[in-house]
Order: C-alpha cells, then sequence, then structure tokens
C-alpha cells in the first residue's frame, strides 16, 4: 500500500510544477515590444500597454499602476528601457524605471504614482 500512496504523492506534485511556472509567467501577457502597467499587484486586474511613449496615462490605470513589465524590443540604437514618471507629459519625479524584460510584480515607492512614461536608453 505504501508504493501507490508516494507513487500517487510524487505524480501530485509533478503536476504541480507547470502550475507554478504557469503563475510565474503570468506577465508574459504583456505582448511582444510593448510596455504593460496593471491596476492590482502581481499583474493583475485592467492592463494598459503601449508600444510608444505616452505623456498622459487613461484615467483607469493613472496614479492606479501597481504592477509593470518591460517586453521592449532591444536592438542598437532602440531605446528599449522605460521611465515611468508621477506626473503627465514626463514630468515630477521618476517613479520606476524598468530595464528591457524586467517585471516587477509590486514595488512600494512606484506604487499607485504612475502617469505618464518614456522609452530611453537606460535608466
Amino acid at each position: 500500500m505504501k508504493k501507490p500512496a508516494l507513487l500517487a504523492a510524487a505524480l501530485v506534485l509533478a503536476a504541480g510544477t507547470p502550475l507554478a511556472t504557469g503563475t510565474t509567467a503570468s506577465a508574459a501577457d504583456c505582448p511582444s515590444g510593448q510596455f504593460c502597467a496593471w491596476e492590482h499587484t502581481d499583474f493583475r486586474g485592467q492592463r494598459a500597454n503601449w508600444h510608444g511613449d505616452d505623456g498622459w496615462w487613461e484615467s483607469y490605470i493613472a496614479d492606479t499602476d501597481s504592477s509593470w513589465a518591460n517586453h521592449g524590443i532591444v536592438g542598437p540604437g532602440i531605446p528599449a528601457h522605460v521611465q515611468v514618471f508621477e506626473d503627465a507629459w514626463q514630468g515630477g519625479a521618476m517613479t520606476i524605471c524598468l530595464a528591457p524584460g524586467q517585471e516587477v510584480n509590486w514595488n512600494g515607492v512606484a506604487n499607485d504614482r504612475g502617469d505618464s512614461h518614456r522609452w530611453a536608453m537606460g535608466c
């Protein structure tokens, strides 16, 4: 009886592995070539995404951003970092800056502060 129970436990653990991988990759919902911001932590809630600069975020995401992903395109001479600002038209303090491929599920300094962003060559 012990061997079937151990086998069943091993199968349950093995089956759980893909679920853990899927949860980690939840930010992959951000399209390639774009910057995304979500209204809740851990890439949940309504998502906004952009492929270029935006000087005035839409009302549903402005000052409610809680997680971010930079899935921008990387190449010579291409601005691939994303700088987020607390005021419209890239004004005020920079709240967060994301390197290419970076995903941030929450940041206490940047939480609920973004109003605009721009693509840049660095942070």
